[in-house]
């Protein structure tokens, strides 16, 4: 079922306030923001590292409440915030293992919310995927390698075995095609 603009903007409002009486020091506001988000954040770390999610999803938590006082509305939602140091977190411990396993595209399952620099923020689950349903399927494989496997434009390349070039136009079009989908009133 498809959240409504205003239970969203009451979401985002209830985040809101949650983040702000966490950098205040009420403790009880991370368990709150744990019941909100654990559970998103947790699917996108099993997505990305398996058997450590729950690991790094603790560490994001102890994060968020270590930086809670930076976070900065202007920049993104406090849903957003979280899921990006995730996949951040993520992405460094991929990187410091050395290893690289990216998620099979029939694997690939949309997430509540996409890459923040990249799409608006409030793009809920829903719309994520019929958006990603849009992509063809070469756009959907190289977005899929990047975000869930945090792979490069050279390792997509590589692993595809496509030029570099033909990898950041595919990129390049469907961000574009998800910007269009993301618009008010837009379709891809």
């Amino acid at each position: 079922m498809a959240v409504g603009g205003g239970d969203r903007a009451l979401a985002a409002a209830e985040d809101q306030r949650l983040i702000e009486a966490l950098a205040d020091g009420e403790v009880g506001a991370l368990s709150a923001l744990f019941a909100r988000h654990g559970a998103t954040l947790l699917t996108l770390a099993r997505r990305m590292v398996g058997d450590e999610a729950e690991d790094l999803v603790h560490d994001v938590f102890v994060e968020v409440w270590r930086h809670a006082a930076t976070y900065d509305p202007a920049r993104a939602s406090v849903r957003t915030w979280m899921i990006v140091r995730c996949r951040s977190r993520a992405l460094d411990r991929l990187r410091s293992a050395r290893t690289r396993s990216a998620v099979p595209l029939d694997e690939v399952e949309a997430l509540p919310a996409v890459e923040a620099a990249e799409l608006p923020r409030q793009l809920d689950g829903q719309r994520a995927a019929a958006a990603l349903d849009q992509l063809s399927p070469p756009q959907r494989e190289v977005i899929a390698l990047a975000y869930y496997g945090g792979l490069s434009a050279t390792e997509i390349a590589a692993q595809l075995e496509i030029p570099v070039g033909t990898v950041k136009s595919r990129t390049a079009a469907a961000l574009a095609a998800l910007r269009r989908w993301a618009a008010p009133g837009g379709a891809a």
